[in-house]
């Protein structure tokens, strides 16, 4: 879990859908151990694999505290606010929004979107001074990373200017003074990258769930604020900047006029940004600007936005907050200079060799073309991408669900098949599913024959070869297991075993014969009872013998008792005793 990068992985959350993989524009997801974890230097921050996450294992940095620092540690600190807080903080005026900002300790709240009209200032400018060539925007930070990754022979393309939120903290610390804090809110995770990378300009960058979070903490609530003079944008508000979360918002702004020829196209999404540039791009002798943003329809539906989608009438409302003939920033003068150059940043990615990947994909049962299903349930387009994911530590093959399954089929038939028992797989209408050789070779010879022509009995009534069908409907209606001992069954004794599979759908039995080891048992407990009955004959005998023994003793001593003078005998006894005393 690395809470340094913007973007981590809960690892106890993960729950092994791989949708992250799946949904990835850049594959930077690394699957170890069943985790799925981020890899920093091939990920973007456009934040998509922390809105798919059906578990909420994908999280976002916590920097809360470093702006806080800022606050508490005496600095001036200014807080630029992204456009698309309207979408947001639906109905929110904005000087409430301004003096919650200022009750949090901000010295100052402006809008990123002046940043954003110096930008298309740049921009339209730039194009204006050229002949012709391809120009892609360098607004999202998002895009600007993709294309320096993963379209790097594209990267000359890219205006060379800072984005919008860079150019704001230089106008910013231009205006208040170079020492200055700043501190971003906005929709956009790519911007904690900003921070990161520029920490002369940009300290600190938080989202909206980041200031709602904040606020909360800070028991602030909207519906409770009275606004002040002061509680207005500075140094001014912003006017057609407001356009850019929408797409198609920034070349509004950046077109010159009637007489311009540029060809303006619009692209959001990296998907479809990589499907139109791949390639060799040719301008045909034309200027040709490309407006591209991460998020699909621009910074409205960023990574912390609605995870709905913008409706409509959110975005007319962002689009109708200036007038159309008054869009432009071609006519705006430059305040700062946001020059900044892109270099291309060549990954270590090595393509493995045919050998390898084929090595692989038969380590995960592809051994022919058709193996190759390309389900995308390990979250690759393709079975042989995937291999290359294997190759490069990326991936697990337990990923591959289609070869899970066949293991998962071959132990249970390996199980199934190998048991010293009968083994059979019935549906709720008692039709086998699964059964073994040994159960259909257990009741008469017409179910061998016939599992030797369609193994497994699939499709076969249970009633054709076995009358307790009773049993399994018993333990089919309840959902509980069931256990018959020495159950007699055409001269066989059987001990079943029924259990739920799935509730009330689908059961199984185990059926044991155990005729012999009874009959076995019982022979032993026959002998044992005739031991036993000797033993006790022999004891009675004994006993008989004690008991003569004993009444002819008893009669002896009555007679001997009754044949003498007992007070003579006394005497004698008492005359014996004085003479011994004497001698």
């Amino acid at each position: 879990m690395d809470h340094d990068y913007p973007i981590y992985t809960v690892q106890n959350e993960c729950q092994d859908c791989y949708k992250c993989v799946r949904h990835c524009p850049c594959k930077a997801i690394r699957v170890k151990g069943g985790n799925a974890s981020v890899i920093p230097e091939l990920c973007v921050a456009c934040g998509i694999c922390y809105q798919v996450c059906p578990a909420g294992a994908k999280q976002i940095r916590d920097d809360i505290s470093r702006a806080k620092f800022l606050i508490a540690d005496g600095h001036k600190v200014y807080a630029s606010i992204a456009p698309s807080w309207v979408n947001y903080f639906p109905g929110l005026k904005p000087e409430i929004l301004i003096h919650a900002l200022r009750k949090l300790g901000f010295a100052w709240v402006g809008e990123t979107a002046l940043g954003a009209q110096q930008v298309s200032a740049a921009t339209a400018d730039m194009i204006a001074k050229a002949d012709h060539g391809i120009f892609i925007s360098s607004a999202c930070p998002s895009v600007v990373e993709f294309i320096k990754r993963y379209i790097p022979e594209h990267t000359p393309n890219i205006t060379p200017i800072m984005s919008p939120l860079l150019t704001h903290c230089q106008m910013m610390k231009k205006h208040y003074g170079q020492d200055i804090k700043t501190v971003f809110f906005g929709p956009c995770i790519a911007k904690k990258q900003e921070a990161d990378t520029h920490p002369g300009l940009l300290n600190v960058a938080l989202t909206f769930e980041d200031l709602k979070k904040w606020l909360e903490e800070a028991r602030i609530k909207f519906q409770f604020l009275t606004t002040e003079e002061n509680d207005r944008f500075s140094p001014a508000p912003a006017e057609e900047g407001r356009l850019y979360p929408i797409e198609g918002g920034m070349i509004d702004t950046v077109k010159s006029g009637q007489n311009d020829k540029t060809v303006y196209i619009k692209l959001s999404s990296l998907k479809n940004i990589e499907r139109a540039l791949k390639g060799q791009l040719d301008d045909g002798g034309r200027k040709i600007f490309i407006e591209c943003l991460a998020c699909r329809n621009g910074c409205v539906n960023g990574p912390v936005m609605d995870k709905c989608g913008t409706k409509l009438d959110d975005l007319v409302r962002i689009a109708a907050i200036w007038p159309e003939d008054s869009r432009s920033s071609a006519s705006r003068k430059l305040e700062v200079a946001n020059n900044e150059e892109f270099t291309p940043i060549m990954l270590k990615n090595g393509v493995p060799d045919e050998k390898s990947i084929q090595k692989t994909l038969q380590s995960i049962g592809k051994f022919t073309k058709d193996d190759e299903l390309n389900c995308g349930g390990c979250g690759y387009y393709t079975c042989q991408n995937f291999a290359k994911a294997l190759i490069s530590g990326k991936g697990e093959p337990e990923m591959c669900v289609s070869h899970l399954k066949k293991l998962s089929q071959k132990k249970a038939n390996a199980l199934i098949k190998y048991i010293p028992a009968g083994v059979v797989i019935v549906d709720n209408n008692l039709s086998i599913i699964e059964c073994n050789l040994r159960f259909a070779k257990m009741f008469d010879e017409s179910s061998a024959l016939a599992f030797e022509v369609q193994p497994g009995l699939r499709g076969v009534s249970l009633g054709t070869t076995v009358e307790f069908t009773d049993l399994f409907r018993t333990a089919m209606a309840t959902g509980n297991d069931l256990e018959r001992r020495n159950f007699v069954y055409k001269g066989m004794i059987l001990d079943i075993d029924i259990f739920s599979i799935e509730r009330n759908r689908v059961v199984g039995a185990i059926i044991q014969d155990v005729t012999q080891s009874e009959l076995q048992r019982e022979k032993i407990a026959e002998k044992a009872r005739s031991v036993i009955m000797k033993n006790i004959m022999t004891v009675q005998k004994i006993a008989n013998c004690l008991g003569e023994h004993m009444a002819d003793t008893e009669i002896i001593l009555k007679e001997v008792a009754s044949g003498y003078d007992s007070t003579a005998l006394i005497e004698s006894m008492k005359k014996e005793k004085d003479s011994n005393g004497q001698s």
